[in-house]
């Protein structure tokens, strides 16, 4: 069993950046494909970023803005974001599954944290 707590999300200018952390339980967590995924309102949850050993994958609307990175020896993953966009607000989560395929399918992930709330204003 792996839980993920997210923080980091908050209240940022258009332009400005905010670090995401996802903190796992379980000592395997470095086996593990995490990303992000985000939501907002009205909208259906979407992929953002996900790694998995050393490779990475981003969506299109945040690649080059948003950076995923991960620290075994704290069983933490990253999301530097910057340059936020209003369109970037939204909640975002933190995903976890041991299988390594399909990093970018929301149904394909088995542990979610509860999310973190990022707002950009305009």
């Amino acid at each position: 069993q792996v839980q993920l707590v997210e923080s980091g999300g908050g209240l940022v200018q258009a332009g400005g950046s905010l670090r995401l952390s996802c903190v796992a339980s379980g000592r395997t967590f470095n086996k593990y494909a995490v990303a992000w995924f985000r939501q907002a309102p009205g909208k259906e949850r979407e992929f953002v970023s996900a790694i998995r050993w050393g490779s990475t994958d981003y969506a299109d609307s945040v690649k080059g803005r948003f950076t995923i990175s991960r620290d075994n020896a704290k069983n933490t993953v990253y999301l530097q974001m910057n340059s936020l966009k209003p369109e970037d607000t939204a909640l975002y989560y933190c995903a976890a599954k041991a299988r390594l395929d399909d990093l970018r399918v929301v149904s394909s992930y088995d542990y979610w944290g509860q999310g973190t709330q990022v707002t950009v204003s305009s």
